[in-house]
This record gives C-alpha cells, sequence and structure tokens, in this order.
C-alpha cells in the first residue's frame, strides 16, 4: 500500500526544519568560538573558522586579515570582545548573519596617560557549509564606530557624524562636536581615509573648536570602489602659570573613527544592469 502523498510532504518539511535547526546551531557555534579564541588571542584556531578564499567589502583576503588580526593584537593588550546574533538565514550550504560586535580595552601610555578603546559595528557575515564544516567566507561592515581616547578625553561626551552611505564622487559633510571642559583649550581636526590595509598616515589639520562646540568639514567620495573612514583627532592642552613662566601641558587627546561605505553611482548601476540584460538578449 502506498502511503498518502502528504505524509511524504510533512516527513520532508520536517526533514528540512530539523537540519536547517542543526546548522543554525553549527553557525552559531563558529561565531560564539571565534569570540572565545579572539578574547584569548589563539590566533590558530581564530583564523582556521575561515576559509581561505575568504574576503571582505573592503577588499581584504585572507592573508591580509590574518595580518591585520595579528597587527592588531601586537598593538593593543586584553582587547575584550563581544557579538549579539541579530539573524540567521540557512539556504542550503550557505548562511547569511547579521550581528553586532563589540571590543573594549584599557590603554595607555606608560608614565603618561591612561586611556579607553572602544569598538562597535554591525556587520553581515557570510558562511559556507564546507566538507561538512561551517566556514566564513565573506563579510561587510554595515556600521562601525571606533574612539580610542586617553586622559581628560575619557569622560567626554564625543560625538562624531557621517553618513552611513554615499554615492561615490558625491560631496558629503562630517561633523564633530563636543563640549570643552572649563580651563582647557581644545583643538580638532577632521580627515579621510580609503578603508585598506596597510592603512596610510592621515593628513590632519588641527583648528581651534568653535564657540558653538561643533567643528564641520566637507568630503568629497573617493571613485577607487573603496569605503572610507572618518576620523576626528582631539588635543586638550591646559595652561599653567609656574615661576612667571606660561607652561602649556597636554591632558587629553584622542581619536573617533566612523565608517562611510561608498557605493557605486545611480548612473552606474543602471548602465550596469542595462549591460547585463543586453547580455542575456
Amino acid at each position: 500500500m502506498s502511503s498518502p502523498s502528504f505524509a511524504d510532504n510533512s516527513f520532508a518539511l520536517l526533514k528540512n526544519k530539523i537540519v536547517t535547526k542543526n546548522d543554525i546551531r553549527a553557525v552559531k557555534s563558529v561565531l560564539n568560538s571565534q569570540v572565545k579564541y579572539a578574547n584569548k588571542e589563539d590566533f590558530t584556531n581564530f583564523i582556521s573558522t575561515y576559509d581561505k578564499s575568504y574576503q571582505n567589502s573592503d577588499g581584504l583576503n585572507y592573508e591580509d586579515y590574518s595580518k591585520l588580526v595579528t597587527d592588531i593584537w601586537n598593538t593593543y593588550d586584553n582587547i575584550k570582545y563581544g557579538i549579539k546574533i541579530k539573524n540567521i538565514k540557512i539556504d542550503k550550504n550557505n548562511a547569511t548573519v547579521e550581528l553586532i560586535e563589540t571590543s573594549d580595552a584599557d590603554i595607555s601610555i606608560p608614565k603618561k596617560m591612561n586611556g579607553v578603546l572602544k569598538s562597535s559595528s554591525n556587520s553581515i557575515y557570510n558562511l559556507k557549509k564546507l566538507n561538512g564544516k561551517w566556514k566564513v567566507v565573506s563579510d561587510s561592515v554595515l556600521e562601525e564606530s571606533t574612539s580610542m581616547l586617553y586622559g581628560e578625553a575619557v569622560n567626554m561626551d564625543i560625538k562624531l557624524s557621517a553618513p552611513k552611505e554615499v554615492e561615490e564622487n558625491t560631496e558629503y559633510t562630517a561633523s564633530l562636536e563636543f563640549e570643552t571642559p572649563k580651563g582647557i583649550i581644545s583643538i580638532a581636526s577632521i580627515s579621510n581615509d580609503k578603508v585598506e590595509y596597510p592603512q596610510k598616515p592621515t593628513e590632519e589639520v588641527f583648528r581651534k573648536m568653535p564657540e558653538d562646540n561643533i567643528l564641520e568639514r566637507l568630503f568629497t567620495s573617493n571613485t577607487d570602489k573603496k569605503n572610507e573612514y572618518i576620523i576626528a583627532s582631539i588635543g586638550l592642552t591646559k595652561a599653567e602659570v609656574c615661576d612667571l613662566s606660561l607652561n602649556i601641558a597636554l591632558v587629553g587627546f584622542g581619536y573617533q573613527v566612523v565608517r562611510v561605505n561608498v557605493v557605486p553611482t545611480k548612473a552606474l548601476k543602471i548602465e550596469n544592469k542595462e549591460g547585463l540584460n543586453d547580455k542575456n538578449k
């Protein structure tokens, strides 16, 4: 006697549901293990969660990313990493995960100033099941901000604003806002850099903060298919009179960084789409 077709369909749906749940658990395990290995600075196990075909939206490949991670761990000690998984989608052997990543660390300049590093990003990770194991094959950052503040700057409310996304070769404004503590003179600069590795030195032009506590600068996005960082540099000084001499002491400084993702212009998107349609004819 043949089984009813609805029974076959129900069994197939149940099987797919079980497989999907197992894959979701496996993907979560990979991402949580990254945090565990990163907090231990266990590079070998950490990088093993990435496939060697890995390439991110900033153009960094497996080798570039490996060097970047080791550079960060060699520069900053005791960074504490964390993630919050927002959403997971599984399609056969492919997984897409949206998550929030954070990192925090106490940083210092020996015998000079203590500081704090904080970073947060909203990212999309793409994983693929290869030989039965899930590996990260690419990722893209939707939103990202980082601050490194020292001395008097640590407790200040510093806001750096820029659009999260702009079209290439397009003007956009970045603004820096903070209130200078009493008795302190503040200077600041805003610059932009392409996101690349190794990162090139930023050209800084410092200005005294305006009376309204807002510094703005206009930029034009690049046409090199590179995302950009907006970098605000801050310096805090205090004047002291000693034996009829005026001494200027640095009492705090820091950096705020936000990401601006650069996308093709609408005209270019339309042109590319029409080109694909022509090829399909």
